[in-house]
């Protein structure tokens, strides 16, 4: 199976579940630096000759349609990362419904094609927030990336499999892509985006994504456009929070060109599609209602 390379698109001063970022209101005052980094690595996917999935914020699309429309017309996929950034553990289900119905639609007027797939902020939904999968169904999505199989600061669901699932909501099928973890003598752990993947020696990381592929699964590589710009301005935030947040920011786009060039992709969408068509996968664990 090949590997799917994700990015959620999103600006440097969205970072989650800290008081330090701004709300909603104070965005649009902030300087930018989501268009220029997108671009980067658009530029850099283009000379991979990579096809990536991005998960957009809704924010972000209705402030650059014009980028958003440029990332679809070079043939990537552009999927819905929530419109304003909230974790979904913290939302009502109408709160939730409302920010991702929203997103969609900003997001198919930006792009002008639909928007198939969903991943929430801080890969938030949980055991606890199971009528989530409902919502995304009942709002047009047919894929998700938003659950993090191993214990994560904003969530995780350690007990359900690491092979993509097909999700039996109550409105419906839902094909699931949890976050590639591998494992490690100290349980599973991700290697293969945000702090990890700029934390962790890139020999070490590529040895576990060759784990995660002997398994029969393809990686889920997921990156943030402010992470190939270690110059972007910087929240105040405690020093545990900080050094996750900007750790070895400038050895990202190095490990980025390492990790594009060394092996296949594919859209998210576009294994989505394969596994709908196929018989589920038996290890698949439907949620509970």
């Amino acid at each position: 199976m090949p590997d799917v390379f994700t990015i959620d698109v999103e600006d440097w001063f969205h970072i989650l579940e800290t008081k330090e970022t701004p709300d909603l209101p104070a965005w649009d005052a902030l300087p930018s630096r989501v268009e220029g980094n997108l671009r980067a690595l658009l530029e850099l996917l283009d000379t991979c000759n990579v096809k990536a999935t991005l998960f957009t914020l809704g924010w972000v699309a209705q402030r650059f349609p014009r980028l958003m429309r440029e990332a679809a017309d070079r043939g990537h996929e552009v999927a819905s990362h929530g419109y304003a950034h909230q974790v979904v553990h913290g939302l009502s289900p109408a709160q939730f419904r409302d920010d991702i119905c929203r997103a969609k639609a900003t997001l198919e007027d930006a792009t002008g094609r639909p928007v198939r797939g969903y991943r929430a902020p801080g890969f938030s939904i949980t055991r606890e927030t199971p009528w989530a999968f409902d919502e995304i169904v009942a709002a047009g999505y047919t894929f998700d990336s938003s659950v993090f199989p191993a214990p994560h600061g904003h969530g995780g669901m350690p007990d359900v499999s690491r092979h993509p699932w097909v999700v039996r909501s109550a409105a419906g099928p839902l094909v699931e892509f949890p976050i590639s973890v591998a494992g490690t003598p100290l349980g599973p752990q991700c290697f293969f985006g945000g702090g990890y993947l700029r934390l962790f020696p890139l020999r070490l990381v590529m040895r576990m994504a060759e784990q995660v592929r002997k398994d029969g699964r393809s990686v889920i590589w997921y990156i943030h456009p402010r992470e190939i710009d270690p110059d972007h301005p910087r929240l105040r935030m405690p020093p545990q929070r900080r050094f996750r947040s900007y750790v070895n920011l400038r050895g990202t786009a190095a490990k980025l060109k390492a990790i594009l060039a060394s092996g296949s992709f594919a859209t998210m969408g576009e294994l989505a599609d394969r596994i709908s068509a196929a018989a589920p996968d038996p290890r698949a664990i439907p949620l509970p209602s």
